[in-house]
């Protein structure tokens, strides 16, 4: 598998040096993400990329995160197929544990969190029609938004252009899958506008996992005087009933890979999700001195999921078959900065607050019976940070930060019948977390950097819920995770046409928080002594003659277990950390043909062997897919009209897409599709 992909990569770099010819350069990306002030990707000592908005919409379906940022070195991204879990999201090796949702990586969406206090988060609010970018931050720089160690991964939206549009568009493609979506943007002034509502249908690729999911964004812009702006978002989200057809076992994945898991049709095992939030940011340029921003967001999340516990395991004990929660959250952030390119510091405090009320029953066949858990919980997290930046010399610049975060747990349960223990307690969890990083510019065109800093990772709630042995109470004995991070790699124009990066990485984690076993419907986790997760990222894009572009990322992980003993006496040191891959590739190769509007591109991505356990005794096959997408653009006066069509998995390889780590019933297998085509059709009309 080594040579597998290491010959493509060698191959694909001979190729853009070789036919990298001068060529418009193309326009230099400007992020936010990193120190949180506008700085040119190229100038910041930290791992960020960006992909524009409209490589995020252009032939593809808008629904899942995983579609376009593949592109980057070091996100792994992976579409479970299975709506009612969310994507998979892990960062240099950091979240791919996750079960459910997205952790250990944090997710914003216009300056606004989409990860609570706890470090949960989930993908499916993420505005793919109207963001103007997704900027991704990878290494040490991530400590500075608080509790996330992986990385960050930023939505930004759309500014309303100058002529006001409307535009709407309809995809459908294999699976009965169907997409219709509404977009506009009018500006008048100071003021500007710009929504979206969307519909996603599909049967789904397995038996037993269609999902229908409801889309609406807006985000308005007020112009103030002296340059001051307010920017007021709205997000809604519902996705009613969607089917869950759970992992397969390694048996009932050489049978049928398309089949539902075991007890997914006996107990109708499903998911249905509203959420809905706000939020305002004000911006001032010059106040106080220095530029000023302040936001404010709130919103609620109902959620019901059927699980696929048997009857035998939910007893008075258990939290039941059935979830059903209730959750309001809210924060605000503040920061101040003051300087200007030479120097700069940027001040700022950010508190976060979720609460929900959870409630547990039992699942017969698909309908909700008696009650097994009632319980208050409650999380909040409160952060100060400073950020700082100096250019020291015309060609050196350092910038370097530190953030303190404090985040609280409580549960007051409300469930205490019979010999069902009272499960109620706090936890409290602290770190203060320094980075520094610095830029060296050996020429213009090639600039060297290299950062280091600490990280920490607290324990989600599920992961808090239950202690061994069956003691009452939240898990005291659950440490926060902390990791020292340090990176260093150089990014290079060639020529003005290709840009290039290399990226080596190494993360050392005390108290990584790992699954100690599953029994009766509670899944118990511990930590573990020592992990370590090294590395490196390399990833060119090249403008080449004649119209085609092409881009390469490639990421090698070693993620191990330094030092590990399991709660039955088992030394798992030296073993791979699982859903970590040691290899992952992307490449595509584009070409337009300006006169006509007709574009094609050939999309390459692959992924080696995935553990699925601790002991490593379950694996999933590496593979390599190949895709294959054309479309035609016309402009006639006002109106611009596009159609593409797109084949995945083009060659129909048979291969597992993600896996459930550490799944208890080693169910830990989901299938992805064989090749399925898709066709869209979009129009505009600019006013």
């Amino acid at each position: 598998m080594k040579r597998l992909f290491l010959k493509p990569v060698a191959a694909a770099c001979s190729l853009l040096l070789a036919g990298a010819a001068a060529q418009a350069q193309p326009v230099e990306s400007v992020v936010i993400t990193g120190t949180r002030s506008a700085e040119r990707a190229f100038d910041v000592p930290a791992s960020i990329d960006r992909v524009d908005g409209e490589a995020l919409r252009d032939q593809q379906w808008r629904v899942n995160l995983s579609e376009s940022v593949a592109r980057i070195p070091g996100l792994l991204v992976q579409n479970r197929q299975n709506y009612a879990q969310d994507l998979q999201v892990s960062s240099r090796g950091f979240g791919a544990r996750a079960t459910f949702g997205v952790r250990g990586v944090r997710l914003i969406q216009d300056g606004i969190p989409l990860t609570m206090p706890d470090g949960q988060g989930q993908t499916a609010l993420m505005d793919l029609e109207g963001a103007g970018a997704i900027e991704v931050l990878r290494g040490p720089f991530a400590a500075l938004y608080g509790n996330a160690s992986g990385g960050v991964i930023h939505v930004i939206g759309d500014d309303a252009p100058k002529r006001p549009f409307v535009e709407a568009s309809v995809m459908g493609g294999s699976d009965e899958t169907w997409r219709t979506g509404v977009r506009f943007g009018v500006a008048s002034g100071s003021f500007g506008a710009t929504g979206n509502v969307s519909r996603f249908e599909t049967n789904g690729s397995r038996d037993h996992s269609a999902a229908r999911r409801d889309l609406a964004n807006a985000r308005l812009r007020f112009g103030l005087d002296n340059g001051a702006s307010i920017v007021v978002i709205a997000n809604a989200l519902d996705q009613p009933d969607t089917q869950d057809p759970l992992g397969l076992t390694q048996a009932q994945l050489d049978a049928d890979p398309r089949q539902a898991g075991t007890n997914a049709l006996a107990q109708d095992t499903r998911k249905s999700i509203r959420h809905s939030q706000g939020g305002v940011v004000f911006r001032h340029p010059q106040l106080l001195g220095g530029a000023l921003e302040a936001s404010v967001y709130g919103g609620q999340r109902q959620l019901t999921q059927y699980l696929g516990l048997p009857l035998a395991a939910q007893g008075i004990t258990s939290s039941g078959g059935v979830v059903d929660l209730d959750r309001n959250f809210s924060g605000t952030g503040l920061q101040w900065r003051l300087g200007d390119d030479q120097r700069s510091l940027t001040v700022g405090l950010a508190y976060d607050r979720m609460r929900e009320h959870r409630q547990g029953f039992v699942n017969t066949a698909g309908v909700a019976g008696e009650q097994r858990r009632d319980e208050q919980d409650s999380v909040n997290s409160f952060d100060q940070f400073v950020i700082g930046s100096w250019q020291v010399a015309p060609t050196w610049k350092l910038t370097g930060g530190l953030r303190h975060s404090v985040v609280r747990f409580k549960a007051e349960d409300r469930f205490i019948i019979g010999t069902n223990p009272d499960d109620s307690g706090s936890a409290r969890y602290s770190a203060t977390s320094p980075v520094l990083g610095v830029l060296h510019q050996l020429t213009p065109d090639v600039h060297l950097f290299a950062s280091l800093g600490r990280g920490f990772e607290t324990p989600t709630f599920a992961e808090l819920a239950y202690r061994s042995g069956g003691q009452p109470g939240l898990n005291f004995d659950l440490a926060a995770a902390k990791s020292r991070n340090f990176e260093a790699g150089v990014k290079a124009r060639l020529g003005s046409s290709m840009r290039a990066t290399a990226v080596a990485f190494r993360a050392d984690t005390r108290n990584e928080v790992v699954s100690a076993g599953s029994s009766g419907g509670r899944t118990v986790f511990t930590n573990a002594g020592k992990t370590r997760r090294t590395g490196l990222e390399l990833s060119m894009e090249a403008t080449l003659p004649a119209g085609f572009n092409a881009m390469l990322a490639y990421t090698y992980t070693k993620a191990e277990y330094r030092d590990l003993v399991t709660p039955a006496g088992a030394d798992l040191s030296g073993k791979r950390i699982p859903g970590v891959p040691r290899q992952v590739l992307f490449g595509e190769l584009g070409w337009r043909h300006q006169p006509s509007g007709f574009s094609t591109a050939a999309e390459v991505r692959g992924a080696s062997k995935l553990m699925a356990n601790d002991a490593n005794t379950a694996s999933a096959a590496g593979y390599v897919a190949a895709s294959l997408r054309a479309g035609f653009e016309q402009r006639m006066g006002a109106w611009k009209l596009s159609q593409f069509a797109r084949v995945d998995n083009l060659f129909d390889k048979d291969y597992v897409g993600s896996v459930i780590v550490n799944e208890a019933n080693q169910r830990y297998f989901e299938p992805a599709p064989g090749r399925t085509w898709a066709l869209g059709v979009t129009g505009s009309y600019s006013f």
